[in-house]
């Protein structure tokens, strides 16, 4: 007989309807969608997703169960939400609660639903614990079962050794035009892509087990797909760097894409799918649905969202066929349509901003200082900073706006991971102050706190410019200093206007 409590997790939640007006989906903050992964069966496109559980200011990828939404049309904006279709310690007698990261639902040619999920085995010796399963039901909402009782079918331990962390499945039955029905399973992170071919049960390794290479920038969450012949691998990719085609930080993501004339490639990198979105994870999958293609991801742009708090997001993918093969058009994120912004007195918002180590370490990102947001546990692409193995005594970070403005305040929010007066990691500063430019730079006479319990704010009589700058000295002794970081910085006007967008290209230098 199946205990109580195990029988509760195998039973389907209530599901309900959901209208969405736009991006993403569920936006409302009462649940957390994440890791997208589409299915098409007949008239209805569904989304396999996590589950996103972190309270707020906790980062952890808090992740108990997955999620299905559904459509009989993305645009009409009408989806249906299961919430809690299966759980890891429900579906597999061998796995621990919790970390239910991103899977992958396919519909096999049995007609049956077939799971890949990435979960902790219970033991085993592995050094790395995470392994996939692979569950079946006859329906996408389940009840789910293990397909595979005995174990994983891919761990560190089987098929074959391997020392990668073993997560984010993407599997491809090779049913499309000129296929031969052959499945493939695709997975990895951290730079490593692992590919292999099953069986036709859908869960026997066949193997070899391969080595992706081709994907240039590759850091997790493959997604595998073929059109009209060719093979085309979707993928995070974290190529950092002021010049990357990706990302200018290295906590963020782009989706980029290779394609190859096989499943098993040769892959040739191809460009980038999706540049980096407001959650420093970026997973995708694409699917071909009534005639038109869509790129299902996530970002953090729901109520209460965050970088562990993600949600799906969809929008429609185009495609170049003047090209050989044809390529996948860059696809640009939409929102739900919002209220206009309110008057502000914060004209930081419309600046351009640099900094004296600019570009900086790609850890952090200078975009952040004045994006307007606040994190209550920033990420280090959540602030501008400066720390290396080697910190100056002072730097400086400035706002450029394309005209003149008219300040009386600022307030600045510090960033610390050491206490004050400390000569290493990130502390306050020691002291700051404001300078304007007016034919030189001119030092603002004000009181300058330096606290980190929130924004520190300076007042001063008004000045017009075209330049703010913040001029601060690192604390330390014996040559030896901190590295300093700032969340977010205002410059704030005398009265409150609409807020200016930031200029696209940066202004002349003051």
């Amino acid at each position: 007989m199946i205990p109580i409590l195990l029988a509760a997790l195998l039973a389907p939640s209530t599901p309900e309807t959901v209208r969405a007006a736009g991006n993403p989906i569920l936006s409302d903050g009462r649940y957390f969608p994440t890791d997208p992964a589409p299915l098409v069966d007949g008239d209805t496109l569904w989304i396999l997703a996590g589950r996103d559980e972190a309270p707020e200011g906790v980062n952890d990828f808090i992740m108990n169960e997955w999620q299905l939404l559904s459509t009989k049309d993305p645009a009409s904006g009408v989806w249906r939400h299961d919430p809690a279709i299966a759980r890891p310690e429900a579906v597999f007698a061998w796995a621990e609660p919790g970390r239910a990261y991103a899977g992958q639902m396919v519909k096999g040619r049995d007609g049956r639903f077939y799971l890949y999920a990435p979960v902790l085995q219970r033991g085993g010796g592995a050094k790395d614990r995470f392994a996939i399963g692979v569950a079946v039901a006859d329906r996408p909402t389940g009840p789910w079962r293990d397909a595979h009782p005995s174990g994983p079918i891919i761990s560190q331990q089987t098929p074959v050794a391997n020392d990668i962390q073993n997560i984010d499945p993407s599997v491809l039955i090779d049913d499309a035009k000129g296929g031969d029905g052959r499945v493939y399973i695709y997975w990895g992170t951290f730079g490593r892509l692992r590919a292999m071919e099953l069986a036709a049960d859908m869960v026997t390794p066949k193997g070899p087990e391969r080595v992706v290479t081709g994907a240039t920038g590759f850091f997790e969450a493959p997604w595998i797909m073929k059109r009209r012949g060719t093979y085309y691998l979707l993928y995070a990719a974290n190529n950092a760097g002021p010049d990357s085609p990706c990302t200018p930080t290295l906590y963020h993501a782009c989706q980029a894409y290779a394609s190859a004339p096989s499943p098993m490639g040769p892959w040739t990198y191809r460009g980038v799918v999706l540049r980096p979105v407001s959650s420093t994870t970026s997973h995708a999958g694409a699917v071909e649905f009534k005639g038109r293609w869509y790129l299902a991801y996530h970002t953090a742009d729901a109520t209460g969202g965050g970088h562990f708090r993600r949600s799906v997001a969809i929008d429609p993918m185009r495609w170049d066929d003047s090209v050989s093969p044809p390529a996948i058009r860059p696809v640009t994120p939409t929102k739900a349509p919002a209220p206009p912004p309110r008057p502000t007195r914060n004209v930081a918002l419309g600046a351009f901003a640099t900094a004296s180590n600019a570009p900086g370490p790609v850890q952090y990102w200078i975009a952040a200082l004045n994006d307007g947001v606040v994190r209550t546990s920033p990420l280090p692409p959540d602030m501008w900073g400066n720390w290396t193995q080697a910190n100056p005594p002072s730097a400086w970070i400035e706002y450029r706006w394309p005209a003149p403005v008219t300040l009386n305040a600022s307030r600045i929010r510090f960033f610390a991971d050491h206490p004050a007066g400390a000569s290493e990691g990130v502390a306050p500063p020691a002291a700051w102050h404001l300078e304007y430019w007016d034919k030189g730079w001119r030092r603002i006479a004000a009181r300058y706190p330096t606290g980190i319990d929130g924004f520190q704010t300076v007042r001063f009589p008004t000045v017009t410019t075209r330049c703010l700058r913040a001029v601060m000295e690192a604390s330390g002794m014996n040559g030896r200093h901190a590295g300093l970081a700032v969340q977010e910085w205002e410059a704030l006007s005398p009265g409150a206007a609409a807020p200016t967008p930031r200029p696209s290209v940066a202004p002349k230098s003051c």
